[in-house]
């Protein structure tokens, strides 16, 4: 099978095709929206994490324990999604989970034990996880309908959403309680549902490029097809890792080793995610130029020497360009993994490795903080690095799985 990149020049409804691009194009929009909206209200939460633990009254390893919530109520989700997508539709389900992520945002700031954190958490986990996994699944038909590698476009949606709801919660952090700004981004995120909901609701998961193309792949696959594709999800857990860890620990470390105030401990991670909009944005071109290996490779390196220098740095602003150089490396390679993994299997492939690359996401926060009790709170960051560079090693290794 041709990798992704390679699929640019076919047309959905072939020469003269007015056959699908409007409704193509209105499930673009939609799709990118719940994308930006995941990441908006992600890290609407995310900025929000120092103001609560000191609420809640939590250590660095309680709250780990506490965001391992998130991480049990997404994976449990997760393991079904692929099957009610398959049941019901990734699309009735992206916008149910999109309602759902919306409510769960105003618990945490309700809540004043770790105990009480943590349940509530379980909750938002379940609908992140849920929403995750039904969008991506939706989007990799969509962008095998369409016959371009536009994955990067809908993670840097996500990219621009974390950057807009990160950049938010820093100016409003000193004036509004966590409360009044998580209940905000409830009201927001109904909005935003209910105004993109009903173009996916109007208009089914385009099907034409596996059943068409290669009908075989996704029936049935064999052993080395299905060693690929959790090779893939792995590579998609080493990078969301890093994801999760900045989302989580940048802004604290940022406040907490280095002195920040709370605006530039914020601005940590609206930096790390326009860095990542960036490269993301430019993912489709970079993917057309330099093909899917050498953009693994590279994205890994730069990840884990961003990292390092970001972990490292003795001063808040080289910090701040470290988180930058993190966002760039490790922009194209989640969207590249999952993209690869729906290549080989379909939509099983795309909920296997999204399983695999969010519980990296979800779990990498506790991991740290178990870390940073042990240690320090730089050195667990530096775990991001390692993981990165593995990534780029597990890339290059799986530089032939459009044959497997």
């Amino acid at each position: 099978m041709p990798p992704l990149n390679k699929l640019r020049t076919a047309l959905p409804g072939g020469p003269g095709g007015n056959t699908a691009p409007r409704p193509s194009a209105r499930l673009r929009t939609a799709l990118t929206v719940f994308f930006a909206l995941d990441g908006f209200l992600f890290a609407g939460w995310v900025v929000r994490i120092p103001a609560i633990k000191h609420q809640t009254g939590a250590s660095a390893s309680t709250l780990g324990l506490a965001l391992l919530g998130v991480s049990a109520g997404a994976v449990v989700t997760m393991m079904l999604t692929g099957r009610l997508c398959r049941r019901f539709g990734s699309h009735p389900l992206t916008v149910i989970c999109g309602a759902l992520l919306s409510l769960s945002i105003a618990l945490p700031a309700q809540t004043h034990s770790v105990l009480a954190l943590g349940l509530v958490l379980l909750v938002f986990g379940a609908a992140y996880g849920g929403l995750n996994v039904a969008m991506n699944s939706a989007a990799v038909d969509l962008v095998a309908d369409l016959r371009r590698p536009v994955m990067p476009s809908f993670h840097a949606a996500f990219s621009l959403g974390g950057m807009v709801g990160a950049g938010l919660g820093g100016l409003v952090a000193g004036s509004l309680s966590p409360a009044t700004h998580l209940f905000a981004l409830t009201g927001i995120g109904l909005l935003v549902t209910a105004a993109a909901g009903p173009a996916l609701l109007r208009h089914p998961a385009p099907k034409p490029a596996f059943a068409a193309d290669a009908p075989e792949k996704p029936r049935r696959l064999n052993g080395r097809a299905r060693r690929m594709v959790l090779l893939f999800g792995v590579i998609a857990l080493c990078t969301a890792y890093g994801e999760g860890a900045l989302a989580d620990w940048g802004a604290l470390h940022l406040a907490q080793d280095l002195h920040a105030n709370p605006g530039v401990a914020a601005a940590g991670y609206s930096l790390f995610a326009l860095a990542m909009t960036a490269g993301r944005l430019s993912g489709t071109a970079l993917l057309e130029r330099l093909g899917q290996t050498r953009t693994l490779v590279a994205g890994g390196g730069t990840a884990a020497a961003g990292m390092l220098l970001g972990s490292l740095a003795p001063t808040i602003w080289l910090a701040l360009l470290g988180f930058a150089v993190t966002g760039l490396g490790l922009a194209n390679i989640f969207p590249v993994a999952v993209g690869r993994a729906g290549q080989l299997a379909g939509p099983g492939g795309v909920a296997a490795a999204s399983t695999l690359g969010y519980g990296g996401m979800l779990l990498g926060p506790p991991a740290i903080g178990f870390l940073a009790d042990w240690f320090s709170l730089p050195a667990a960051l530096t775990t991001v690095a390692l993981l990165a560079a593995a990534a780029a090693a597990l890339g290059y290794g799986a530089r032939n799985a459009s044959q497997a």
